[in-house]
């Protein structure tokens, strides 16, 4: 949101390239607010093809105060695709082609406790879904796998969140429960009722499946929720308005791009994810029956395992 890029070079490649570009340790996926990354510096615009189709746009790879870092805009430049349209599997794949051990997600959240107020930062450590459009993993075509999901986000990531946000001097929450909602259109007063009675915490349209393709491809991940609303269960509070949303959304974007660039001072350097051997023991298929097609286009993910 107002931040031009300058890029010195325009890098195109694919997924079954034998030599990667470039390696960064790195990620971030800007949501419904920040769709640059202030700060990044020596701009190459990295136009990725994956063997699940296209990202939702190039990865701009540059340095944040020295660390190289490669930044996806989650729904495009210029906001133009759908949460339930967003090529998931494609964004994640491209991240695990430039070599990212960690994925710091920002995005967009409707609140569904009063404690949580517009302007707020959560940190959320679980997920409900409430999808029904979408694919979350890379995994069929002749192959299972199931890995273990019970705690969907990296703790040091989500540290390293919390700690930015009081380093930075804004309020960010530590914990609590992402309600993953299909959408487009925002809840039914019933529906947000019925979220609260869950005990969530907050609502939004993007990060459930991230996660889950993040363990798959052994990536650390957590997610920065802005809160821009009381989603519609609030009285006195009017039904949540795209309106409204745009403009809390104005004044979190500064924010969320000083809280990223001091979570990525925070993480480890060279330190491999937590999760890099999520997928050990996870594949249940007979190694001689999975079909050679699938172990080409799954090879970046399991080559090491077969």
């Amino acid at each position: 949101m107002g931040h031009k890029f300058v890029v010195v070079g325009r890098i195109y490649f694919g997924w079954n390239a034998e030599v990667m570009v470039e390696k960064v340790e790195i990620g971030i996926i800007g949501g419904s607010g920040l769709y640059a990354m202030p700060g990044l510096t020596g701009l190459r615009e990295h136009v990725v093809e994956t063997p699940f189709g296209a990202p939702s746009d190039a990865y701009m790879v540059g340095e944040l105060d020295g660390r190289p870092v490669a930044f996806l805009a989650r729904h495009g430049r210029g906001h133009r695709i759908l949460p339930s349209e967003l090529n998931f599997r494609a964004n994640i794949y491209g991240m695990k082609m430039l070599g990212v051990e960690y994925i710091l997600s920002v995005s967009a959240v409707g609140s569904l406790k009063e404690e949580h107020k517009p302007t707020d930062f959560v940190i959320p450590d679980q997920f409900i879904d409430r999808t029904f459009a979408r694919t979350g993993t890379f995994f069929g075509d002749g192959i299972v796998a199931h890995v273990g999901f019970g705690d969907p986000v990296c703790a040091v990531v989500a540290k390293a969140f919390a700690d930015a946000c009081a380093e930075v001097g804004v309020v960010g929450k530590l914990g609590g429960t992402y309600i993953n909602m299909e959408g487009p259109q925002f809840s039914t007063r019933a529906e947000s009722n019925l979220y609260r009675s869950w005990g969530a915490d907050v609502i939004g349209m993007t990060n459930l499946q991230e996660a889950k393709l993040a363990r798959e491809a052994e990536m650390s991940y957590a997610t920065l929720a802005m809160v821009t609303d009381y989603d519609c269960w609030r009285a006195g509070h009017d039904d949540v308005t795209v309106e409204q949303v745009i403009a809390v959304m104005h004044q979190n974007s500064a924010n969320a791009g000083k809280v990223v660039r001091a979570a990525v001072a925070l993480l480890p350097k060279g330190v491999r994810s937590p999760f890099c051997e999520a997928l050990k023991f996870s594949i249940m298929t007979d190694k001689s029956m999975i079909p050679e097609s699938t172990k080409a286009k799954l090879d970046l993910l399991i080559g090491k395992y077969l």
